[in-house]
C-alpha cells in the first residue's frame, strides 16, 4: 500500500493515499477496505491491483478504474466518452432538489446536458413524487443515465437524446416545467484544463461550451429555460467561477426572470446561477 501511495505521489496525484485504499478494495472485488488488511494478496490480487496503480500513476481518472463514483446517497456507474460527476455539482443537484421539493406534489424536473444522470437521479430519489426528463446530446451518455436510472432505482425518469439548441427540444413541455437544471459545457476554447484527468479523459463535447467565452451552450440552456419553466419555475446552472457575473447579467437580460443571484459550491466557490421564473409577463429584469 505504500509503495502504491509514493508512486501516486510521484506521479502528482491529488489524493495519493485514498486513491491507494480504493484502487486496493477494487483490487479485493469489495467497495470498501476490511479491517485488518489482509496481510497477503493473492497473485490474481496483486496483479489487478498493480495494473489498477499504474493506470492511475498515467492519471486515467479512478472513477474509470473502478468503474463507479459516488455523487451524493448514490453510486453511479461511470465510463470513458461520458463526463464523471464531482462533488461540486453536488450543490447544484440540491438547489433543484429544494427547488423541486417546493412544488410538491408532482413536481415536473428537466436536466439539460445530464451526462452520466447524477442530478436527475439524484432528484429522482430524493424528491418523492419528482417527474423527470434527463437530456443529452451523447449516445454514450443516454445509454450510461439509463443504466444508472435502472441501477439506483429511480421511478418516473426519462432519458432523451436531444441537442438544448434545438429550438423544437422538449416544446412538449412548454410552460409546465417547474425545475430546470443543468451542468452544461461552459469552459472557453482557451481555458484548457490542467489536469491531465480532465483534459484528456472527459469528452470535449462535455468540456467546451462554445464560442469565445464557453457560454453558448449556457445560452441556449437559458433559452430552454424561458420556454419550458412555469411561472415561479426555478432555474440552477452551473458555470465556472469566473463566469458569475457575465452568466448572471445573461440570465436578467431575457427579461424572463426574478430574483437572479450566484450561490457557492462546497468550497464556497461561485459556481451555480440561480432564478426563478417572472410570474407575471415582463416582471422579469436585470437585478
Amino acid at each position: 500500500m505504500e509503495a502504491a501511495r509514493r508512486l501516486l505521489v510521484e506521479a502528482g496525484v491529488a489524493s495519493p493515499a485514498a486513491d491507494a485504499r480504493a484502487l486496493l478494495a477494487h483490487a479485493l472485488g469489495t467497495d470498501r477496505l476490511p479491517v485488518p488488511l489482509p496481510e497477503r494478496l493473492s497473485a490474481r490480487e496483486l496483479t489487478r491491483f498493480a495494473s489498477a496503480v499504474d493506470r492511475r500513476a498515467r492519471r486515467e481518472p479512478l472513477q474509470h478504474i473502478v468503474g463507479s463514483t459516488g455523487f451524493r446517497h448514490l453510486t453511479l456507474q461511470v465510463a470513458p466518452g461520458v463526463f464523471v460527476p464531482r462533488p461540486e455539482t453536488e450543490m447544484v443537484a440540491q438547489a433543484a432538489i429544494d427547488g423541486a421539493a417546493a412544488r410538491a406534489p408532482r413536481p415536473v424536473v428537466v436536466d439539460l446536458c445530464c451526462g452520466a444522470g447524477g442530478i436527475a437521479l439524484s432528484v429522482a430519489t430524493e424528491v418523492p413524487g419528482a417527474r423527470v426528463v434527463a437530456v443529452d446530446l451523447a449516445p454514450e451518455a443516454v445509454r450510461l443515465a439509463e443504466a444508472n436510472a435502472a441501477a439506483v432505482g429511480a421511478q418516473d425518469v426519462r432519458v432523451v437524446a436531444g441537442d438544448v439548441r434545438d429550438p423544437a427540444l422538449l416544446t412538449d413541455l412548454a410552460g409546465r416545467v417547474d425545475v430546470l437544471v443543468s451542468n452544461p459545457p461552459y469552459i472557453p476554447p482557451d481555458a484548457v484544463p490542467r489536469e491531465p484527468e480532465v483534459r484528456e479523459h472527459d469528452p470535449d463535447l462535455a468540456l467546451y461550451g462554445g464560442g469565445h467565452d464557453g457560454l453558448d451552450v449556457p445560452r441556449a440552456v437559458v433559452e430552454r429555460a424561458v420556454v419550458l419553466l412555469v411561472p415561479g419555475g426555478l432555474l440552477v446552472m452551473e458555470h465556472a467561477e469566473v463566469q458569475a457575473a457575465a452568466v448572471r447579467d445573461l440570465v436578467a437580460g431575457t427579461g424572463a426572470f426574478d430574483e437572479v443571484r450566484t450561490r457557492p459550491d462546497l468550497a464556497g466557490r461561485d459556481r451555480m446561477v440561480v432564478a426563478r421564473r417572472a410570474r407575471h409577463p415582463g416582471a422579469g429584469g436585470p437585478a
